[in-house]
């Protein structure tokens, strides 16, 4: 077993103003993410400049927020928000969703598209390789936090989390930090590599979406569903199980159309 990091959540404290560690790992994520896309501006528009990037990362990141918020309110505790709608602003006390995060994504870049005369797959591709940053920049502070944690285990890197995490004290998966492999490191590479040569509009953001559901999915068995909603069916379906299952087929059928649309522009061969 190895011993949790005691990790105070509270990144920096000056008087009653407290900066906790899961707020840096948005700015690290964003941030991030504009760092690398500016490296890749000129391949995607020569004609692009640095204000307009940064512009796109705003609302993308306004995106993720709001939508990742709603998204929790949506998919993961409705009837306590319908009983006290004021509890949606108390973003302190945590409630983000990833699924939401994505929906707000994609209204953002659609919006912004439309403003900078881009298609919608045009940007989706181009932003896609980014987001992994933030997602294991994510984890690493549900990690900090000592939240979302996975189901009791007897593997040899289990660990046992705070008392006022977890009151039964006993060993765990550190499913935070597979989702920081997966969802992090193994996606960013994917996605990176991938994207490093021409690929056909929608083939990128089909890769995100399906190996993003594949992941999730697997990780979702050995993590703790949340309290308030359980197991959806079978003793073991996940809220967050079932919302990958629309990304995983959205994935592969992205993929098949990005590579048919390609075939069926190519010059016929003498």
């Amino acid at each position: 077993m190895l011993p949790y990091p005691q990790i105070d959540p509270v990144a920096v404290a000056i008087g009653p103003l407290k900066i906790h560690w899961y707020g840096l790992m948005y700015l690290i994520g964003i941030g991030g993410a504009w760092l690398l896309a500016s490296r890749r501006l000129k391949t995607f528009d020569p004609n692009w400049s640095k204000e307009t990037l940064s512009d796109l990362v705003f609302w993308v990141a306004c995106g993720v927020i709001v939508g990742g918020r709603l998204g929790y309110v949506l998919f993961y505790n409705l009837e306590e928000y319908i009983a006290n709608p004021t509890l949606i602003f108390e973003v302190w006390k945590g409630g983000m969703s990833f699924h939401g995060g994505l929906l707000g994504v994609i209204l953002a870049v659609w919006w912004f598209g439309r403003r900078h005369n881009k298609g919608f797959f045009q940007l989706m591709d181009f932003i896609a390789p980014l987001v992994p940053i933030g997602l294991g920049a994510g984890r690493i502070g549900n990690f900090i936090n000592a939240e979302l944690w996975g189901k009791p285990t007897d593997v040899p890197w289990a660990m046992i989390f705070p008392l006022y995490s977890d009151p039964s004290q006993l060993p765990r998966h550190p499913s935070q930090l597979y989702q920081f492999a997966l969802e992090g490191v193994a996606l960013f590479v994917i996605l990176w590599l991938y994207s490093r040569k021409p690929r056909p509009t929608m083939a990128v953001s089909g890769l995100f979406v399906l190996c993003y559901g594949l992941f999730r999915f697997a990780v979702e068995f050995v993590r703790v569903p949340d309290a308030q909603l359980g197991y959806l069916a079978w003793g073991w379906l996940t809220m967050g199980q079932l919302l990958c299952v629309p990304m995983i087929v959205l994935g592969i059928g992205l993929m098949i159309w990005a590579y048919r649309q390609q075939a069926g522009h190519k010059p016929l061969t003498e």
